[in-house]
């Protein structure tokens, strides 16, 4: 069982990151809240992303009880002025 934190150093004062979280097919999914690591190796886990309010596809991702993505982070394809995720 990994060790997580739930959420490290990516808020802002609101609450949210200014990082655009994409898809690799050009699709929008949300802003960049945090990202989850294992405690005991510290290798990331998955980018946690809030979903854009008027969002309507069909997402292959975890979702946690407050409607947020969990991405792992190896579908991230590139890191840039915005985070591009394998869709």
């Amino acid at each position: 069982m990994k060790s997580e934190t739930p959420y490290i150093g990516m808020d802002t004062h609101d609450g949210h990151s200014q990082v655009a979280v994409m898809g690799s097919d050009g699709t929008e999914l949300g802003m960049l809240y945090n990202i989850t690591m294992d405690l005991k190796t510290g290798k990331l886990s998955d980018l946690v992303v809030e979903p854009e309010q008027d969002m309507t596809f069909d997402a292959d991702f975890q979702v946690d009880e407050e409607g947020r993505y969990h991405i792992p982070v190896n579908r991230v394809q590139a890191v840039k002025d915005y985070i591009v995720v394998e869709r």
